[in-house]
């Protein structure tokens, strides 16, 4: 997958975000190990506790439909800078990331930055913890 399409399909995503508290839009769109692309938005409740990234959004549907393991994901946001995943989004993503899964952002200045998910959370809480 192009980097510049995949950026392209997470901003899409970001258009549909239910963020009436925060007015902060994000988008994601993540690419499965096989190929398939799952697009998510964040989508905000008047109990904050109740909202959802994008990051997870485009992970649970991905997870529905059978896929659980990622290569990429795409994160964008409205503020158009490089944006990366939250501490519960990177736990999350943790569980389903490939060896060299890697993030991919977009920033209005830097353009596209390439990051490997290791690098962002290197030490995530896993199913060895759990002896």
């Amino acid at each position: 997958m192009d980097k510049h399409t995949l950026i392209d399909s997470a901003y899409a995503a970001m258009e549909k975000s239910y963020s009436p508290y925060s007015h902060f839009k994000v988008g994601a769109a993540l690419v499965a190990e096989d190929g398939s692309i799952y697009t998510g938005c964040n989508i905000e409740n008047a109990s904050y506790g109740a909202a959802i990234c994008a990051e997870r959004t485009a992970m649970v549907k991905a997870v529905s439909e059978g896929h659980t393991s990622f290569k990429c994901i795409a994160i964008v946001s409205s503020s158009r800078e490089k944006t990366l995943p939250c501490g519960i989004c990177r736990q999350f993503l943790s569980e389903f990331a490939s060896e060299d899964a890697v993030v991919i952002m977009h920033d209005i200045n830097e353009g596209i930055i390439e990051m490997p998910f290791s690098k962002i959370y290197p030490e995530p809480f896993s199913k060895d913890s759990i002896k």
